[in-house]
This record gives C-alpha cells, sequence and structure tokens, in this order.
C-alpha cells in the first residue's frame, strides 16, 4: 500500500486461533477483533470453529442472494432476535416472513411523510441549536465527548422529524448512556456463548441492560403518549401517521408496545446509526486538518448566509463521497446475522441447519478484491466520475434487498447538513493521549468515547 496514504485506525489483523484468544482475554465483546485477517481476502470461509458453525460471506452474488431470500431461508439470527428483544420487541428490524410484510406494509406509508424536504426544516433547527452548544463550548475551550455531543444532536433530530418535538438534553444524555451500556453488555456479544451454544439457545440478558431497556422504551413510550392524548389533526408526522396505520386484512392498528416497538426503531437506528458515522466523520477531520481545508472550498461558495439549502445538498460531491468514504470503513451496521433455517447451498457452500451465516459489511467494505487500497481513506474513489468503475455489490452501508433501510436517504442528508454546518464554523481537534479503537458490538463506534476541542473558525 502507498504509505503516504491515511489509514485510520483498525484493529490488528491476527490468525483465527489467536485473534480467538485475544477476544476472549480481553472480554470487552468487541467482533471485530475476533476476525482473522483472512477475512478481509477471501470470498466465502469459516470464522473459526463453533459448535454451530459460522459462515462469512463476501462474495457480492452469494451476499445478495441472502438477503434478497426469496425462498425465506435465511431469517434474521436468533443471536441478534434475542439480544434486541427486551429493547425492541417484535419491531420490523428482527421480525421476517408475513408478520415483518404486515408490519411493513402499514409503516411504508407513513415513511413517504418523509419527504426530505419537508422534514428538512426540522433538521436545520436541530443542527441550529446543536450549533449553538458547541460555540459556547468553543468561547470556553472546554473538552466534551464527541459521541454524545454528535448522538445528542441527531436524537433530537428524529425527535423534531418523528415526533414534532425537541429533545430534553437530561432524557438524550440519559438515552445516550443506556445504550451504550446495552452495546457493552448485551448478550449478543458473548463470544464464548457463539461458540459454545447450539442454534437457537436462549439469551438472557443481565439485569443492567434489561433495566436500561426499561429507561429506554419509558422515553420512546412518553413520546408517543404525546400524540396517542393529543386531538385529531394535532400532529402530522411520521409518528401521527404510523399510529393511524390500519393492517390492510383486520383493520387493526398498531397496539400501544407495538407502536414503541416500530418507533423505538425508527428512534434508535436512525438516531444512533448516523450518530456513529459522525463521529468517525469529525474525529477524522481532527486528524486531518487538510481535509477541512478541502471541504471548506466546496462548503463555502454555497453556504449562503452560513446555511445550506435542501437543493444544495446535491451540489456537494466531494462532501459526499467523504461521507461515503467513512461510511465504507466505518459501515454503522458492522454485521447482518442471519440462520439458516433448513440445509441449504449458496454459492456451492453447503450450510447446515442452524448455522450462523455472517454478511460483514466491514470486511467487504475493506476486502482485498474489491478495494484499491482497501483500509486507506481514499473518497476521490466515491467522486462520480470514479463510482462506476467500483465493485457492484461491495459496498452495502444501507443494506440492499427488500431490507433496505427506509431511512437511507434521510440520513444522507441530515449528515451533509451537519457537516456543512460544523465544518464551516469550527476547527476540531483531539484531546491528547488518546488512543481511539474501533469496536463492533450493535454498531461501530469508538471503544472509548472520543474526547474533543472545538474552536472557532479562524
Amino acid at each position: 500500500m502507498d504509505e503516504t496514504l491515511y489509514t485510520p485506525p483498525k484493529p490488528n489483523s491476527l490468525p483465527a486461533v489467536i485473534a480467538l484468544i485475544r477476544s476472549l482475554w480481553k472480554g470487552d465483546g468487541n467482533l471485530l477483533e475476533l476476525l482473522p485477517a483472512e477475512a478481509y481476502h477471501f470470498e466465502i470461509g469459516h470464522l473459526g470453529r463453533s459448535r454451530r458453525g459460522t459462515v462469512l460471506f463476501n462474495k457480492p452474488s452469494a451476499v445478495k442472494e441472502i438477503m434478497r431470500d426469496p425462498q425465506g431461508v435465511f431469517p434474521k439470527s436468533d443471536l441478534m432476535v434475542g439480544a434486541l428483544d427486551p429493547l425492541i420487541g417484535e419491531s420490523m428490524f428482527v421480525t421476517d416472513g408475513p408478520k415483518w410484510r404486515r408490519q411493513r406494509a402499514m409503516i411504508d406509508p407513513a415513511f413517504s411523510l418523509m419527504r426530505l424536504n419537508v422534514a428538512y426544516g426540522a433538521m436545520c433547527a436541530a443542527t441550529d441549536d446543536h450549533v449553538e452548544m458547541i460555540s459556547r463550548l468553543a468561547d470556553t475551550q472546554s473538552p466534551f465527548s464527541l459521541d454524545l455531543a454528535m448522538s445528542h444532536l441527531t436524537a433530537d433530530v428524529i425527535c423534531r422529524t418523528v415526533f414534532s418535538t425537541p429533545l430534553a438534553s437530561d432524557i438524550a444524555e440519559e438515552v445516550f448512556d443506556d445504550f451504550t451500556l446495552f452495546e457493552k453488555s448485551v448478550a449478543q456479544v458473548d463470544i464464548l456463548g457463539m461458540i459454545l451454544k447450539p442454534a437457537w439457545s436462549e439469551t438472557k440478558q443481565v439485569p443492567e441492560v434489561l433495566e436500561a431497556c426499561q429507561r429506554i422504551r419509558h422515553h420512546i413510550g412518553g413520546l408517543i403518549d404525546t400524540h396517542l392524548d393529543s386531538h385529531d389533526g394535532e400532529f402530522n408526522d411520521i409518528a401521527s401517521a404510523v399510529i393511524e396505520a390500519k393492517d390492510k386484512d383486520t383493520g387493526l392498528p398498531f397496539t400501544r408496545e407495538e407502536l414503541i416497538d416500530q418507533l423505538g426503531v425508527f428512534f434508535l437506528a436512525g438516531h444512533e446509526t448516523t450518530a456513529s458515522a459522525l463521529t468517525w466523520v469529525f474525529y477524522i477531520l481532527a486528524e486531518r486538518p487538510e481535509w477541512m481545508v478541502r471541504l471548506r472550498e466546496e462548503l463555502d461558495p454555497v453556504m449562503v448566509d452560513g446555511a445550506l439549502s435542501f437543493d444544495d445538498t446535491k451540489k456537494l460531491p466531494l462532501t459526499r463521497a467523504f461521507f461515503k468514504e467513512v461510511l465504507r470503513l466505518y459501515p454503522p451496521i458492522t454485521f447482518v446475522p442471519r440462520v439458516a433455517l433448513e440445509k441449504v447451498e449458496i454459492e456451492g457452500k453447503r450450510l447446515p441447519r442452524g448455522a450462523l451465516v455472517m454478511i460483514a459489511p466491514w470486511t467487504l467494505h475493506r476486502h482485498s478484491q474489491y478495494w484499491e487500497n482497501p483500509h486507506a481513506f481514499i473518497p476521490e474513489r466515491f467522486l462520480p466520475e470514479n463510482e462506476k468503475s467500483l465493485t457492484a455489490g461491495a459496498y452495502i452501508p444501507f443494506g440492499q434487498g427488500p431490507h433496505l433501510c427506509v431511512g437511507a436517504g434521510f440520513a444522507q442528508v441530515e449528515s451533509l447538513l451537519i457537516m456543512s454546518e460544523l465544518i464551516t464554523k469550527f476547527d476540531f481537534e483531539m484531546m491528547p493521549d488518546q488512543q481511539v479503537v474501533p469496536a463492533a458490538r450493535l454498531t461501530t463506534r469508538p471503544a472509548e468515547q472520543v474526547m474533543m476541542r472545538v474552536r472557532h473558525r479562524s
């Protein structure tokens, strides 16, 4: 690899057995460190040895077939479903088959309300408020947690666009703390259990995780209650549309618990994944200030009166390419686990019933066959004139097939808005003596919070 290229933090790639020993010894549930060195090179291969068998698919055609799943033999993994059940119940994020199709049919019309030009005003209002907060941090030169700041901002954006209300800062911080606890302690990242337990074993959560989930669901339920207790026509947002949705066969709406499941997914996934990506965006910008200069050269001419219009979000090829490259190296959803319901063969690979079928955007996005200098940060590869040469199906930050993320367009516009506002107004500086290490549990986040200091743009 060209040694002049910038390579942001990644796990040290080790042989499979040594990688497993390292993960068990550290005991922090970071699944990235479980990946053996060869996982970045093979198309289809086993991830070590386990009782149920875990097979990683890096071949784009195989990934497409598994995620399309026309025969219904690759539902979401029982490990993932069991881990997420206390938090989001039987939401469309974890269901499959007829139940998933019913939920999707009821929810899709509500998300048609997410016309981005309509939601854009609420996005701008949330961003403006947080620019003021960051400006005060710049005035005092106070250190702050980048992770918490991005999580608070994106949660506020979701609250304003879905529930038509700002998110109180104390609730935002509690949700952040509880979700951090959930990610670090949830049973899905019990590596020893993944190796030794058979398929469809019971997933037990520790009391602290269950309590964190209850607190998060309580806050989401409170937001939903503001709509359930409202008068007809008082709200015209995504939450009100989901509340009004009816099952086409039974004519029944979602129950309150179902609403917490469904809207909880969008609240948590919609803010946590974007916050994860933006944390890496501003970490890299602090590390590579030359990119601040390049992005400002593109942003300054279109930021009329210091603001970015909705139409201008379509005129930022370099900023968009920068964001796409961050998503390539740090896909918010690191792993997409499925389970084989029956014996099946994919691309010549025979899988037993119960096999854990692993799709990893992390390895697919860094695969040596599909990317030149795969671990290096090269946003130019996503410029419009270069994207046509990329390997089809090797870039899936928002999934693909029928389960493609419904909020993909929303997240991209939101991220470009936040990037433009903060890049053109502030300089970011890492606090000293920090070792930033990526960790994958449910999302790809730094293992420890990244502490920053911010200054007004000079």
